[in-house]
């Protein structure tokens, strides 16, 4: 079917009626708000559309006197090359990431991910562990839930066993606040939309070490855990981080080359191409340094994606300081006899000198000394002098010659006069240069440091060759030293801010967090993990030494509230990921049959007495049942919690806490 470009201007028009929900001042479409509602079928909108004579011809079809909307095929208008001409061809060329013919940006669904619960206890095995060691052959399970079948996955969840530490000890909680450091135990996409309500627009910083799908991580994912999966898993946490972040807010995303490139393809759609700050280079290991012998490549660095929230909002990093010095103050111009011309260039008097009047020299670094500076780049429209260059001095060595040196009066902030500025040397070269003295403020005394530029490449090898005893837990990889977190934290926030991290593992982010009083949200869904992370954030409570510690002299104190969604069919899939055998797995389907929620298309009668399921393997038949079980019914629904058959499952004091995280008090 032929779609002449006169359907989409009806579209805008439709769209327009709406104000600016869906288009942009200029008239852009908001495509994403349109197939978001699409999707939902929105009422009102699918009325318009379906009233539209046009569109009613070409995507309404009578079937059985029933009029149907071919929904998908409208919905492809604002999504494929081929529906695209004339005036529309900026959206045309749209660059993204696509699984099954659709764009991942433009997917609705939902990736799960869940622990094998026997195999938690060997992370961090190398690949050549693991091929030794079958009992671990599937450490996660993934599953892809369309969105038709999600209606309260992401509705806030209770939280039970609800506890304080600090340094007296282990307590009861019965209250939450803001300004508690928190640990949350249970599935990081379902416990982030229940963050949402308390936390929606104040994290200052999210810092994130997610499983680099590699087949190599600390926490491997199975082979099913494929590209696609593993950019939707990613997409589905990024949408919902970036509510939680603050206006001038940043998320920064570590991870090697294996994913990197297509992480920041993902991360430029949600988050916006124009709030990319940079992408930091880390070297995590020395050349030297021996790995699996059977390696064709040695992989030595992972890199940092940093973004910002709001494209409205400047981010001002904490940059270090230097102190002045002027060792780079190391040159000394001189000129000798009249200039061969003098001319006024942007109202400024400008002496021109051939090579053989000029002579520039080094010399040792001083206050008298001149600064030779390259004007390229973002120097052309960084400074009075790039500027002057990019404006007036560009380009005239077509007229002047090579070799020239302008002496420029009446610009600049040092003690002279005048500014040295030269042109390209030699034939072919474009570049030029200019010479700045020591600033005026320098020399008065009146500033004696300066902020250092944050750096693209950060050697941290030694630091992660000695991480593993941080906190007083042992972990083989996969820990990021606290050296790193302290600079990112440093940099991206200041004290009091809330940082998250929702692939906690261990802990560092929280530890390093506590040490450097911010407030920190932690978020872990393995048992193991949660087991290290409460106990070294404890260690660090009663005053930790390793790590940072002495650096921010460390000496202790603080606390942090430990809460675990409260499990509902979440109870009976960790029971069949630990199954050992069929005999194990059909006393936990005996039990789900008594207490579970099963996907409503589910026929159990059929599941039972069918022969080809019963001769399936093992791994197959774990799960086929897993399969089986309403992921909408993972945790308890917060909506629920006054029922009768839920209250009874809660203590006073979970329910205490729980009406006071969600802020319904008496």
């Amino acid at each position: 079917m032929e779609i002449e470009p006169k359907i989409m201007s009806q579209v805008k028009s439709i769209l327009g009626e709406f104000g600016n929900k869906y288009l942009t001042s200029k008239g852009s479409l908001k495509r994403n708000n349109v197939i978001n509602d699409l999707d939902k079928f929105d009422r009102e909108l699918m009325t318009k559309l379906f009233k539209d004579p046009l569109i009613h011809k070409n995507y309404v079809e009578k079937i059985a006197d029933t009029e149907v909307f071919r929904l998908n095929q409208f919905i492809e208008m604002f999504e494929y090359k081929e529906f695209w001409e004339n005036s529309y061809t900026k959206y045309t060329n749209k660059i993204g990431l696509t699984a099954n013919g659709k764009f991942i940006d433009e997917s609705a669904d939902v990736v799960l991910d869940f622990p094998f619960k026997d195999t938690v206890l060997k992370a961090g095995m190398t690949k050549e562990d693991l091929d030794k060691d079958e009992s671990a052959d599937e450490p996660f399970l993934n599953e892809i839930i369309a969105k038709p079948e999600i209606d309260e996955l992401l509705e806030p969840k209770i939280f039970v066993n609800a506890k304080k530490y600090d340094q007296n000890g282990e307590h009861n909680a019965s209250s939450y606040s803001d300004q508690d450091n928190l640990i949350i135990k249970g599935n990081n996409l379902i416990v982030l939309y229940s963050l949402k309500k308390l936390y929606a627009s104040k994290i200052k910083l999210i810092y994130l070490d997610p499983p680099y799908n590699t087949g190599s991580d600390s926490f491997l994912y199975n082979d099913k855990f494929n590209q696609s999966s593993w950019l939707t898993f990613m997409k589905n946490r990024l949408e919902i981080a970036h509510q939680l972040l603050s206006d001038d807010g940043v998320i920064a995303i570590q991870l090697d080359d294996s994913e990197g490139p297509y992480l920041k393809v993902l991360m430029d759609s949600v988050f916006g191409k124009d709030n990319e700050l940079f992408t930091q280079y880390v070297l995590v290991r020395y050349a030297d340094k021996t790995l699996k012998s059977d390696m064709d490549y040695h992989k030595q660095v992972e890199q940092i994606h940093f973004y910002k929230n709001n494209s409205q909002v400047k981010v001002h990093p904490n940059k270090q300081e230097e102190q002045y010095d002027y060792s780079k103050f190391n040159f000394k111009i001189s000129t000798v006899g009249p200039p061969m011309n003098t001319v006024i260039l942007g109202g400024k008097r400008v002496e021109i000198f051939k090579s053989d009047q000029t002579r520039i020299r080094k010399i040792e670094g001083s206050s008298t000394g001149l600064k030779e500076i390259w004007a390229t780049g973002t120097i052309l429209n960084g400074n009075s002098s790039g500027r002057f260059f990019r404006d007036y001095l560009n380009g005239r060595y077509k007229t002047d010659g090579y070799g020239i040196v302008y002496k420029v009066y009446g610009i600049g902030n040092d003690d002279n006069e005048f500014r040295f500025f030269t042109g390209p040397k030699k034939q072919g070269a474009t570049k030029g240069k200019y010479y700045q003295g020591v600033p005026l403020d320098v020399l008065s005394g009146k500033i004696t440091s300066k902020k250092k530029p944050i750096p693209g490449f950060i050697d941290m090898a030694g630091a992660f060759g000695n991480d593993r005893l941080e906190g007083g837990v042992g972990l083989r990889n996969g820990k990021k030293p606290e050296q790193l977190l302290e600079e990112i934290i440093k940099i991206f926030s200041k004290e009091n801010d809330y940082i998250l991290d929702f692939f906690s593992g261990s802990g560092s982010t929280a530890a390093v967090s506590t040490k450097m009083r911010r407030k920190f949200i932690a978020v872990e869904q393995i048992d193991e993990q949660i087991k290290k992370m409460v106990k070294r954030l404890n260690n660090v409570i009663q005053g930790d030494q390793t790590g940072i510690s002495k650096d921010v002299d460390w000496q202790g104190g603080g606390s942090f509230v430990y809460a675990e969604l409260m499990e509902k069919n979440q109870g009976y899939l960790k029971d069949l990921l630990a199954a050992k055998d069929i005999n194990e797995l059909d006393d936990v389907y005996k039990r789900m049959k008594v207490g579970a929620d099963f996907d409503f298309r589910v026929d159990l009668d059929k599941y039972e007495n069918d022969a080809e399921r019963k001769a399936l393997p093992f791994e197959e038949q774990k799960q086929l049942l897993v399969k089986l079980l309403d992921k909408n019914q993972l945790y308890y629904n917060f909506n629920n919690i006054d029922d009768a058959d839920v209250r009874d499952l809660i203590s006073d004091k979970d329910y205490q806490f729980n009406q006071s995280f969600y802020g319904k008090r008496d």
